[in-house]
């Protein structure tokens, strides 16, 4: 290529070629930069555009199943507490129903204990009344088949069902020590109530250690999905600014090249 051929400065031409492909590429490396991720729009690469927004969809299952747990464990330990706080009057009912199984109690005194029993059933009743979430009772017999969310796919579910801790459900008769013969049978009553109230809290710890198991689960999963998007999409800030750093050096020996390319055919003056 002439130098002296000044109809078409084809030097200049090429340079011009190069250096706006150099402007392109430090405009795509600075895009990355500020980004932060290597593929910024489908057509820098639709297959791992694809990858990745599945992979960020899937993600994002992940965590809102991963809420869905905690809800549901929060759930449970809502109705753990109200089986517990059950099982503590249970308890003090039994004691009241053995010092009924004595002799050595006045009828003004058995009086005064049956009224103290009909009490603690009484709040039996109102702990189950009161154990809600989100104004659903919990332990009245009525939180059957309940569904959660736990996973990122349609099945991916979990059925709680809760049995009813009232005082109808946990002893078919009425607490009595009008004397002790009545107030030992109160105790055997009572002993079968706290056997199926254990059983029934027993079930909300099952729930409870079963959710836990599947929040680890999900948050392994979420962990391993989020890596694999980001080594699809993610940039290598490193390797991007030495990239950047290259075509900027680039950049400004074309910006001089394509200078020198245009005064070039004014060289040709020189001859006249």
């Amino acid at each position: 290529m002439s130098l002296y051929r000044i109809s078409s400065n084809l030097i200049a031409l090429q340079s011009l070629n190069f250096l706006n492909q150099t402007n392109q590429l430090v405009g795509e490396e600075l895009l990355t930069l500020s980004s932060g991720r290597r593929i910024n729009t489908i057509s820098d690469d639709p297959a791992g555009y694809s990858l990745a927004t599945t992979l960020e969809i899937r993600r994002t299952g992940l965590e809102q199943a991963l809420d869905n747990v905690a809800t549901a464990q929060n759930v449970m330990s809502i109705a753990e507490s109200g089986y517990m706080a059950i099982g503590d009057l249970l308890a003090e009912i039994k004691q009241k129903a053995i010092q009924g199984a004595d002799d050595s109690y006045s009828s003004t005194e058995r009086a005064a204990l049956q009224d103290q029993i009909d009490a603690l059933v009484a709040e039996i009743d109102d702990i189950v009344e009161e154990t809600t979430f989100n104004d659903t009772p919990l332990i009245d017999g009525s939180f059957a088949s309940k569904v959660f969310q736990t996973g990122a796919s349609a099945g991916d579910t979990f059925s709680i069902s809760l049995l009813s801790a009232d005082s109808a459900a946990l002893s078919v008769t009425t607490l009595e020590v009008s004397d002790a013969d009545v107030a030992s049978a109160a105790i055997a009553t009572v002993d079968t109530a706290i056997t199926t109230l254990n059983t029934r809290a027993q079930d909300a710890g099952e729930y409870i250690t079963r959710l836990e198991a599947k929040g680890d689960v999900l948050i392994a999963q979420s962990t391993n999905v989020e890596a694999a998007r980001s080594r699809i999409q993610d940039a290598d800030l490193a390797q991007t600014q030495m990239r950047l750093i290259q075509a900027q050096i680039i950049q400004q020996t074309g910006i001089a090249a394509y200078a020198q390319a245009n005064v070039a055919p004014q060289l040709i003056l020189s001859l006249f």
